[in-house]
């Protein structure tokens, strides 16, 4: 396959998934600036779901130029990604509906760290593919930050289990700052 038209399938299908988190979002029952506070969880959720999207995204974006070859193992972590990433608009839709239930946390979590794990499957598989060259794509697996970005958001899910049922989507939180000034950082220095 082509590595442009996988690129392409990746980035319609994630277009597509941020667009029904959107559609998703609970509507106020009175227009009014207590209504609309009244769901600030939602509002939570919809735009810690959309950032996180979007700095996945832009991973994928940021590092694809620099690969000339995909493999048939990178289409299938592609797909797998792709179908955990589809149900982010299901559980953040439980989630900010249910924001201190932990099998609605617990859920959340588990489709994060599906998708992370699903990208790391995809940078192995591209630097395969790739004979071995090292294209520090999605997620740099030869350094601390794959371990802190796995440890934060596994942290977030014991403690969901555990203590503090929006651990997770804190953890998740915390993620997202890491990414963005990570991602400003490499704008800068490139």
């Amino acid at each position: 396959m082509d590595k442009e038209r996988l690129a392409a399938f990746t980035d319609a299908v994630l277009a597509i998934i941020m667009t029904i988190l959107v559609l998703e979002l609970e509507k106020p029952t009175h227009v009014t600036w207590e209504g609309i506070w009244e769901l600030r969880v939602n509002y939570f959720a919809y735009a810690l779901s959309f950032f996180w999207l979007g700095f996945m995204w832009l991973s994928h974006h940021n590092a694809w130029h620099k690969i000339k070859k995909v493999n048939n193992s990178t289409v299938v972590y592609t797909l797998l990604m792709l179908f955990f990433a589809s149900l982010f608009p299901y559980t953040t839709s439980i989630v900010a509906q249910n924001f201190n239930n932990v099998t609605a946390q617990f859920m959340y979590g588990i489709v994060i760290l599906l998708v992370s794990l699903s990208n790391i499957g995809i940078s192995h598989s591209l630097n395969v593919a790739n004979h071995g060259k090292y294209f520090k794509t999605l997620y740099d697996l030869n350094t601390w930050a794959v371990v802190l970005d796995l440890s934060i958001k596994v942290l977030g899910l014991i403690l969901t289990v555990t203590v503090f049922p929006p651990a997770v989507l804190y953890a998740v939180l915390i993620n997202v700052i890491i990414l963005s000034i990570s991602e400003f950082f490499k704008k800068d220095n490139n």
